[in-house]
């Protein structure tokens, strides 16, 4: 089989490379990608000793894409995946990257007669109605209330059923249109796809910011003992997102790429749901625990732009369709993080210190 994965030296993107290449050493595992983000470079030496090749190309040039040749399955992972992107800056890019450069993976599928893996986000679902859903507050984190007005809401998290109405971020409107034109794919060329609405995504190789992968960025505060700061809600830390351990994704995706009729046609939530799930007051104390440091934390009282005090995704459907469910606790995903930054300090402290 021949696997191409756009966005393949980021943080998914490379994992799935490495991974599938040491279950299927058989397989050809094409990375592809524009190395835009920083620290993404680092994949490369990886790729070559594992016999990956990689492909220096963006997705928004149809004829980078041309050069790959013939393929089997094609994994997009190459989203802008920053939610303020576009809300504090020009939107061109993430809507070219994540829009039209996702039709362009499309095209090519169609034209190689190959499967498509779509990497989705939560971020599809509405801003202000997750606000406005009920909500507990405990003494660490935030709760969505027993009792909800909302369709596809509970204890549990939010579920596919939830409603699409409402602004959701340019980063989420580019994933939800993409989706829909899945759909119309599916449904008038027969492309056999798999769309996953995946929430944080969590583990080694993720260079951590601000915006975007903020599970690695605590750890390395932490590890660096550099201070961080509780933004928004009073700035009290108690802001919950579910948390995926990038080898429970990894596992997932093994069964779309050699079981995707399962999930055509289909749409599923897959995220660490309640179990996994962690505020910033409740990751501080982890990493805490791990290093064995406390940092100074600020607090900013004001809320940011599309931010959310709680999303939790329920994939009960998933987990009873499938048969798939997250595996790793939040502690392992810190953990493993943590020896991750340890066995690779002076490669990667120009990066994420």
């Amino acid at each position: 089989m021949r696997i191409l994965i756009t966005g393949g030296a980021g943080f998914v993107g490379s994992s799935l490379c490495i991974k599938l290449k040491e279950k299927y050493p058989d397989y050809s595992i094409i990375a592809f990608d524009n190395l835009k983000r920083r620290g993404s470079e680092l994949s490369l030496k990886d790729f070559q000793k594992a016999g990956i090749q990689f492909i220096h190309g963006d997705i928004r040039n149809n004829e980078d894409l041309n050069s790959v040749g013939v393929f089997d399955v094609l994994i997009e992972a190459s989203a802008e995946p920053s939610v303020m992107s576009g809300l504090n800056s020009d939107p061109t890019y993430v809507i070219n990257n994540n829009l039209f450069g996702s039709i362009n993976c499309f095209n090519a599928c169609l034209k190689n007669k190959a499967k498509l893996i779509f990497l989705s986000t939560s971020r599809v679902y509405p801003i202000d109605l997750i606000e406005n859903a009920n909500f507990e507050e405990a003494e660490t984190r935030f709760l969505f209330a027993n009792k909800q007005t909302e369709k596809g809401l509970s204890e549990l998290g939010i579920s596919e059923e939830f409603s699409l109405s409402g602004a959701r971020s340019f980063y989420g409107t580019t994933k939800l249109s993409s989706e829909l034109f899945i759909q119309e794919y599916a449904a008038f060329y027969g492309l056999q796809s798999a769309i996953t609405r995946f929430g944080v995504i969590a583990g080694p190789r993720q260079m951590g910011k601000t915006d975007q992968g903020v599970v690695t960025l605590w750890m390395v505060k932490h590890y660096w003992k550099q201070s961080l700061k509780y933004i928004g809600y009073g700035g009290l830390g108690k802001q919950v997102r579910d948390i995926l351990h990038i080898s429970d994704l990894i596992e997932l995706i093994d069964i779309q790429i050699h079981q995707i009729e399962k999930f055509t046609g289909k749409i599923y939530n897959a995220g660490g749901g309640l179990k996994t799930s962690a505020s910033l007051m409740e990751m501080t104390m982890i990493c805490e625990k791990i290093t064995g440091n406390k940092i100074k934390i600020d607090r900013e009282k004001e809320n940011r732009p599309a931010d959310l005090k709680i999303f939790i995704s329920d994939a009960t459907k998933i987990k009873t369709e499938i048969g798939w469910e997250p595996k790793k606790t939040v502690e392992h995903i810190f953990s493993d993080i943590f020896n991750w930054i340890n066995q690779n300090e002076e490669q990667l402290k120009s990066i994420l210190k």
